[in-house]
């Protein structure tokens, strides 16, 4: 599917005025054309304005791709935004954990789950990052093919099994893996189709796959969770420290509420990483320049060792691809909310009950934000020879009170993938586009298959 569209208008307002969108259909809204193609319909919406009306079904939509209103929108989230349904699909996977609580409950989640990802927790598991990395990159051998979607996924996967739930059995990542693969699919298909506008109690195939991933998924995690509460009481995984989290009223976290909480870090850790370390070796493969740059800098930071927690600071071109790789390829592409009563935008007032709509891809891909958006070039991140890029113009993790508790473990694991792998081989992804996929994150839309050269 191609996602380049120009504008749709001459010269698009720009600024804080709402504008009319595209004409939709009656009853369908806009739908059809979102779920074509919603990340070129995002783009056709900037390019009517900063603030454009559009229908999704019945409901009544504004996008938005002003930073300063995409900051708004992030930072007033549990003031005057609410979090919208996210559909069946995404119900039964993510249960009712922190990415879809609100209110009272959101806080008490965040506040039992935060202590878990701090630095100084990540810093413990950037060891096991490393390692599994270089458990792979042992088995990878000039000249050899490899699939690195498959590869990448295994690897992730890897790390989130022994990190989360602190064991390191095939079965535990490979039911797992299989089960989130149905769910992306699913959740993907429903949000963009006409299943996003079904009541709960319609039946369709779709829901009966999702529900049975979701089974699978209950099932092992449930099975890891047994398997904790009947072992040592002193674990370094993530999985222990929520058994162990208790809140300001003494209560813990039910087994409901550690299978979601579970369930969140798991994909958090697994999904975003390795479609970003998909994106990032297609990127490095198609841009030798860069290619050339990176691995100079890992030759003089890491020389022949393999890399650490400690290293991380110094690897800041590493850290620049990756960001880079998040602009053009953000793993989660779209945020939501739903205003509530006062709510406003750039200083204008959002009607209770409309649905505002923002999205990473169309916002990252702005040249206003970013000079030649298209082009993948890392040193645009440099502290101080970089672009200055406008406070949430780029926001791969989300913003405000709701940002993403995994960022930093996300950044940490990708960077000592990247750096690993990297020091050893170059990838040589084979010739063709490959075009990004909207499902719960931003995939490939086929294999992405490589020659691995040696340095």
């Amino acid at each position: 599917m191609s996602t380049q569209t120009g504008p749709a208008l001459d010269t698009p307002p720009r600024g804080h005025a709402l504008v009319p969108g595209p004409k939709g259909l009656p009853l369908l809204g806009n739908l059809p054309q979102f779920g074509k193609n919603p990340l070129a319909f995002f783009e056709l919406l900037r390019g009517h304005g900063d603030m454009v009306r559009w229908r999704f079904g019945r409901n009544r939509c504004v996008f938005i791709s002003d930073p300063e209103c995409i900051g708004e929108l992030l930072t007033e989230t549990e003031s005057t935004f609410d979090q919208p349904s996210l559909g069946v699909a995404f119900r039964a996977v993510m249960g009712n954990g922190l990415i879809v609580a609100r209110g009272r409950d959101w806080r008490r989640k965040r506040s039992l789950v935060q202590p878990s990802v701090r630095p100084k927790q990540v810093k413990s598991y950037a060891a096991t990052m490393a390692s599994s990395a270089v458990d792979l990159a042992d088995t990878w051998s000039d000249g050899q093919r490899v699939d690195i979607k498959r590869e990448m996924a295994a690897l992730t996967q890897k790390i989130a099994v022994r990190t989360i739930f602190g064991v390191d059995t095939p079965a535990d990542s490979e039911a797992m893996g299989r089960a989130m693969d149905v769910a992306q699919l699913e959740i993907g298909k429903e949000f963009a189709g006409i299943g996003a506008l079904l009541p709960d109690w319609v039946p369709t195939p779709g829901r009966a796959r999702i529900r049975k991933a979701a089974a699978v998924i209950d099932s092992e995690v449930g099975r890891v969770v047994a398997r904790h509460r009947d072992g040592e009481t002193e674990r370094p995984d993530l999985l222990s420290r929520l058994l162990t989290a208790v809140d300001e009223s003494g209560e813990r976290l039910s087994d409901e509420e550690i299978r979601d909480e579970t369930v969140t870090l798991y994909i958090g850790g697994h999904e975003t990483t390795s479609s970003t370390l998909v994106w990032a070796w297609y990127l490095l493969s198609r841009n030798p320049r860069v290619r050339e740059a990176l691995t100079e800098e890992l030759d003089r930071v890491l020389g022949d060792r393999e890399p650490g927690f400690e290293d991380y600071a110094q690897l800041t071109y590493t850290q620049a691809v990756v960001k880079e790789t998040l602009r053009l390829y953000p793993t989660i592409w779209l945020i939501t909310g739903v205003a509530k009563e006062g709510a406003r935008l750039g200083g204008l007032p959002i009607e209770e009950g409309t649905r505002v709509w923002s999205s990473q891809w169309s916002t990252h891909r702005d040249a206003r934000w970013f000079p030649e958006p298209e082009e993948f070039r890392p040193e645009r991140w440099d502290a101080e020879r970089g672009d200055e890029i406008a406070e949430y113009a780029w926001f791969p993790f989300g913003g405000g009170p709701r940002v993403c508790l995994g960022t930093r473990f996300a950044m940490v694991e990708s960077v000592l993938i990247l750096a690993v792998l990297a020091r050893r081989f170059e990838l040589d992804v084979e010739p063709g586009v490959i075009e990004p996929v909207p499902s719960l994150t931003l995939q490939p839309d086929r294999d992405v298959l490589a020659t691995v050269r040696a340095r």
